[in-house]
């Protein structure tokens, strides 16, 4: 079983900035793409950003320029890095990984949601 632990996640000003973490544990052998989602209240849920294994990343265009994503391969864990933070930005971010575990079987990973909140 793979797990994958968010944090970072907290109530913030419009303008401000926040850090999200995800680290991927238990019976995982390499982790591929990873990415960030969100949703909120009554929307549905929508890509924010994604990274390849090398590198390679992917931005909803209302982030593009506000918020960097990147990775740490030996840790597997993924980082998103969130600037100027608006209020339509608040929502409930879920962690994503896919992986191929010990046994080589690929599996689809989701976080449990960290909630981020922009208001003053």
């Amino acid at each position: 079983q793979v797990q994958l632990v968010e944090s970072g996640g907290g109530l913030v000003q419009p303008g401000g900035s926040l850090r999200l973490s995800c680290t991927a544990s238990g019976n995982i052998l390499i982790s591929s793409d990873m990415g960030w989602f969100r949703q909120a209240p009554g929307k549905q849920r929508e890509l924010v950003a994604t990274i390849t294994r090398g590198g390679g990343t992917n931005y909803a265009d209302s982030v593009k320029g506000r918020f960097t994503i990147s990775r740490d391969n030996a840790k597997n864990t993924v980082y998103l890095q969130m600037n100027s933070l608006k209020p339509e930005d608040a929502a409930v971010y879920y962690c994503y990984m896919k992986g191929l575990t010990r046994q080589y079987s690929t599996v689809d990973c989701w976080g449990q949601g960290t909630q981020v909140t922009v208001s003053s």
